[in-house]
């Protein structure tokens, strides 16, 4: 007899199938379940661990970059407390654990306590090599710490550097406790879908089929959506857009997943409102609140990409402030940056009213600013740019030129404009602002306060000057480079005390070029700091053969002129005594001639320098004084022996009263300070007989002797008498000079 299943027992194998059908199916799906949850802790692991670190790393960098910017100045000129105040700003950032300022040397400057515990420590720990030597923003991670530095830079010139160490522990106790979270939100998910399956385990396979679905719907494609938004921020893409809110689940909900995607969209605000507050301070200069640089780079970049082919034209204006550096030197750098916003304000009205809609208003570092102005099509005629460039410079030269008011005083600035043209002088953004800033130079040497449109020509004229720097690295070497003496005297009685050296250069090609030349040229690309040493040592030797041919009581004396660059080496003491020992020259015969500006500029460093000097017997001169901004309150201050009346003064005194009335007093306040007074620039009779007059100590001119070889000089020398008395004079001069 067959046995039939009956219906009840099909129904129970039907009902056994479907019952192992949905525990496997069910079986399944928890380790699938499993897997997912697993997956979506490693996506969530890594993404918000990359989010968090490249977030941080940004940040920090543009801080860094920001601070190494903002401490150049004050680094450059040794100011602790601006430093101090910047690094302790720095410090008091969230996650920021130390802010380390180091010299070039690699000696700890600033560490932000008040009393700098590591001031002149080596950095000796494992991120210290690759920050001393780091090129630009660099990065280091540690097990808990990320360290970022970069150099700080004086032009192309590496002045030291800055380290900002920020800590990792509370973003990874964060990203821990925020992984440890959705875990723990996974998990009792996880157990109450198995609670609903198992309770549901009985029904049928479409009812399993439907509880999958679901489970796919509200959590996989979810999961898998919020991942890839993860993904796009981690790519940079932060702004949310239509199609992410669509993808996304409602934030509505009131589950464990609405709690993530509220947390997950306060996140990416988050991380949103930081790229922006980065991007501003990356694109924004700080102290102007113009476009920076980098701004104004890529807007140019994008306007001659939009431009290539067209008809349009710009013109790039390349400003730059008239003798700017004098201000900072003299009446300091808060001083300065009021200049620029003075002259930031007046650029911006200019340009609003002169400049067009297309206009761009930049600056470029220092004292550059740089404008950009875009040919109107509506005007349909060629060189319409050049037009509106040419009245935007005349507009600035006239603005800029106006005086300002600093402390009391009105103060001249002028201000040199150069522009270059797209296409006609260059069609990249590279070839625009080099050309620009060529003839921003030739302005200059046009006399500033003026502009120029470049042209073909000056591009030789740079590559002369370029030429010109190099014939003068080998020039000493060849006996190209030699020193003239012009003679100095003492006005009393009229006798030969001292000469100074002057450089001179004859070129096999060129000829004499003049000092103003190849000096200006030394200066710029720092060959005096080479010159300088050889053109002293020289001096010395030959002013020890002097006193042969000349018996005079006291010995003549050499003054030397050194530039600013050499007093700001700081090594100058250890060159003079250098150049003394090898020469055996007597320390009291030598002068060191120094510029008023350039002892005024860092007077700490200069007062320790030119105290060193004077403490080994060597003479410190003010040479060219009048001409800057000091005033001669300043010589009180500055440990020097003897001061130059400027030329400019001295040739006006016979008929100018305000300089004699200046020169007069010059020559009081020295002698009650007890220094000597040294007028350059005699070239009359009269000048010297006035000079001997008003009490001036010594004088030096063409009328007392003309610079001229050793050989010459020495000859000089040995038939060297006083020069005669000035004849007395009138009284109607006397009364001219009253008057």
């Amino acid at each position: 007899m067959k046995l039939r299943p009956g219906l009840h027992a099909q129904f129970l194998l039907v009902m056994a199938g479907a019952l192992l059908g949905v525990t496997v199916l069910v079986g399944m799906l928890l380790h699938r379940q499993h897997r997912m949850q697993d997956e979506v802790e490693d996506l969530s692991r890594d993404a918000m661990g990359t989010m968090a670190s490249e977030s941080l790393q940004r940040r920090g960098e543009g801080t860094v970059a920001q601070l190494a910017e903002s401490l150049a100045n004050p680094m450059y000129y040794f100011d602790l407390d601006a430093i101090g105040a910047l690094v302790q700003t720095t410090l008091r950032q969230p996650d920021t654990r130390y802010v380390l300022v180091f010299d070039a040397n690699g000696q700890v400057l600033h560490d932000g306590t008040d009393e700098i515990r590591g001031y002149g420590e080596p950095m000796a720990d494992a991120f210290a090599y690759e920050a001393m030597n780091a090129r630009s923003v660099h990065a280091q991670f540690g097990e808990s710490i990320m360290d970022v530095s970069t150099p700080v830079t004086i032009g192309s010139e590496r002045i030291g550097g800055i380290r900002v160490g920020y800590d990792l522990g509370a973003i990874q106790a964060a990203q821990e406790g925020a992984i440890g979270d959705l875990r723990g939100r996974l998990a009792d998910l996880g157990r109450r879908n198995l609670a609903w399956l198992v309770s549901f385990g009985f029904a049928l396979l479409v009812l399993g089929a439907a509880v999958s679905w679901m489970v796919r719907r509200t959590l996989v494609q979810p999961i898998r959506a919020l991942a890839d938004a993860a993904r796009e921020i981690e790519a940079g893409q932060f702004e949310p857009g239509a199609s992410d809110d669509r993808r996304l689940p409602s934030r509505v909900r009131s589950d464990e997943l609405g709690d993530l995607m509220r947390a997950f969209g306060r996140m990416r605000e988050s991380v949103v409102r930081h790229d922006r507050d980065i991007r501003r301070m990356a694109y924004t200069d700080a102290l102007t609140g113009l476009a920076n640089r980098l701004a104004f780079r890529e807007a140019l970049d994008h306007h001659l990409l939009s431009l290539h082919g067209g008809s349009r034209e710009l013109a790039l204006l390349f400003a730059d402030i008239d003798d700017f550096k004098r201000i900072n030197d003299t009446l300091g750098h808060d001083v300065g940056d009021e200049v620029l916003l003075q002259f930031a304000q007046r650029i911006r009205m200019v340009v609003d009213r002169l400049g067009g809609d297309g206009a761009m208003l930049a600056r470029f570092g220092g004292d550059e600013f740089v404008i950009l102005v875009e040919s109107d099509p509506a005007a349909g005629q060629a060189g319409h740019a050049r037009a509106v460039a040419a009245r935007l410079a005349e507009a600035l030269v006239t603005a800029l030129g106006a005086p300002l008011s600093l402390q009391g005083r009105q103060v001249f600035l002028g201000t040199s404009i150069g522009i270059s043209l797209f296409p006609d002088d260059a069609e990249s953004a590279t070839s625009l602002m080099k050309n620009g800033d060529i003839a921003m130079y030739q302005a200059k040497v046009a006399g500033k306060n003026c502009y120029r449109f470049y042209s073909r020509a000056m591009d030789q004229a740079v590559e002369r000057r370029v030429h010109l720097e190099q014939e003068l690295r080998e020039a000493w070497g060849r006996g190209e480079l030699s020193l003239a003496y012009q003679p100095i005297h003492r006005l009393s009685d009229g006798r030969m005390v001292g000469a100074e050296a002057l450089l001179r250069w004859r070129h096999p090609e060129l000829g004499m070029i003049a000092p103003s030349v190849f000096i200006d040229v030394a200066e710029q690309s720092g060959l005096i700091e080479s010159i300088g040493p050889k053109v002293l040592r020289a001096a010395c030797r030959d002013a020890i053969q002097w006193p042969q041919a000349h018996a005079g009581d006291p010995p003549l004396f050499v003054s030397v002129n050194v530039s600013p660059r050499q007093l700001r080496s700081g090594d100058l003491p250890q060159v003079v005594a250098a150049c003394l020992a090898d020469s055996g020259l007597e320390p009291a015969r030598l002068h060191i001639e120094l510029t008023e500006t350039a002892v005024i500029g860092d007077e700490i460093l200069a007062n320790k320098l030119l105290t060193r000097l004077r403490e080994t017997g060597v003479k410190v001169w003010l040479d060219d004084f009048g001409t800057g901004f000091s005033g001669l309150s300043h010589l009180r201050r500055v440990p020097v022996d003897g001061v130059k009346i400027d030329r400019s003064f001295v040739a006006d005194i016979l008929r100018d009263p305000d300089d004699l009335a200046l020169t007069t007093a010059i020559i009081a306040m020295a002698h009650s300070l007890g220094i000597t007074v040294v007028a350059e620039g005699v070239e009359k009779e009269g000048q010297y007989g006035l000079l001997r007059e008003r009490g001036c100590d010594q004088a030096q001119g063409f009328w007392l002797g003309q610079p001229m070889p050793l050989e010459a000089f020495m000859a000089q020398l040995r038939a060297d008498r006083p020069l005669p008395a000035p004849a007395p004079r009138s009284p109607l001069d006397k009364m001219l000079d009253r008057g």
